[in-house]
């Protein structure tokens, strides 16, 4: 991380050296995307773990010779809407190049506008909520598929094996409405809707009233739309009042997160996932991520959130170079733009001047009782 006083001293220095005036000594100076994330609070590993990844990728990239440092200067929401909404004033008064990894629905709504506003590049939110990508802005960019393909996949997968009486629980903020339109959405196309749906407050595990209501219905899945610490006690809580159905999460639930706070109750709960693996070699950036993983020394993990980071990092540095020109934020949007059916490892990301939405990859996974995840 960046601290303003950090940056002062790197200009400050450049300026002090032979021959370089104060604009080559500008332009020296790191690009610093700006970062607004939970890292304390029930969501903090979702923040820490796709900085982690971002991080692991842009120590590599600074490392190289040849191009301009890229550092994230990150600061902590709590995943709450308002205290994301002042961090994100307060990076683009800093004049941060860009804002980055942003973590969450309802705090990505909240800087949404403040970022349209000032024009400064808002990309690779983590979230899949159609509210950030329709209407479309010129400014923000995101790398994973919506959870309305996320939510496709649950129900024709579900109903493939004759599940069709599903419930939902879900966040009772713009997150949690965003799942239930997917799945609503999905399960409409084939003349169903769901039997059941019981909320949980954002940053809360209080899920007495969810268990009660859900379980009472007898569905034969429950579609869980919230972050980990929710959705790991709905299932512990659900199982010991005797449900027995499947339970499948959206991938912000942080699949790791998601496990550790299970432990051995985690066997058999699913999870869809818009990133590849980071525990399948057979993909060429899974390689990548996990010798870079090996090279940190235990710098950050390998799991899926990390590796979004990863991948959020190295596709924002891709449109740095395939920009036009020095290092501006229209250059970066245009360079973005002409991401174009691009393999990642294995990855594909795709932007166009009328298109800023990079995949559309969904795949499911399971978790084991003994922390694994297997796609």
């Amino acid at each position: 991380m960046l601290n303003r006083r950090r940056f002062s001293l790197t200009v400050g220095a450049a300026a002090t050296l032979g021959g370089f005036g104060m604009a080559q000594a500008q332009s020296e100076a790191p690009l610093v995307l700006g970062q607004s994330a939970p890292f304390t609070g029930p969501a903090a590993q979702l923040g820490i773990q796709f900085h982690q990844g971002a991080k692991l990728f842009l120590d590599q990239y600074n490392a190289q010779p040849g191009q301009r440092d890229v550092v994230i200067k990150n600061l902590d929401d709590g995943y709450e809407p308002d205290r994301c909404a002042a961090n994100t004033r307060k990076l683009i008064e800093e004049d941060v190049f860009a804002l980055f990894g942003y973590i969450g629905t309802p705090t990505s709504l909240a800087a949404l506008p403040l970022a349209v506003k000032d024009k400064v590049p808002f990309i690779a939110p983590f979230t899949g909520a159609m509210s950030l990508r329709e209407p479309f802005h010129k400014n923000v960019f995101h790398l994973r598929a919506s959870y309305n393909d996320e939510t496709a996949l649950m129900v024709k997968h579900l109903t493939h094996l004759g599940l069709k009486k599903i419930a939902v629980f879900y966040q009772n903020d713009a997150y949690g409405k965003a799942g239930l339109d997917g799945v609503t959405l999905a399960l409409s196309q084939q003349e169903l809707k769901p039997v059941a749906l019981a909320t949980v407050e954002r940053n809360s595990s209080d899920v007495a009233q969810a268990v009660k209501t859900l379980v009472a219905a007898r569905p034969d899945a429950v579609v869980q739309v919230g972050a980990y610490k929710a959705c790991a006690a709905f299932i512990r809580e659900a199982r010991k009042a005797g449900y027995g159905g499947s339970f499948i999460n959206l991938s912000f639930v942080g699949t790791q997160a998601l496990a550790d706070e299970l432990g051995k109750e985690a066997a058999g709960v699913m999870v869809t996932q818009v990133v590849p693996s980071p525990y399948n070699p057979a993909n060429a950036i899974t390689r990548e991520f996990a010798e870079a993983v090996r090279k940190a020394g235990g710098g950050a993990s390998a799991n899926f959130s990390s590796m979004e980071g990863y991948l959020a990092a190295k596709v924002l540095t891709e449109g740095l170079r395939k920009a036009p020109g020095k290092a501006t934020r229209d250059g970066l949007v245009a360079g973005l733009e002409s991401i174009d059916r691009q393999q990642f490892g294995g990855f594909e990301v795709s932007f166009s001047p009328k298109n800023h939405v990079g995949s559309k990859f969904v795949e499911l996974s399971m978790l084991t009782g003994d922390g694994r995840v297997r796609t």
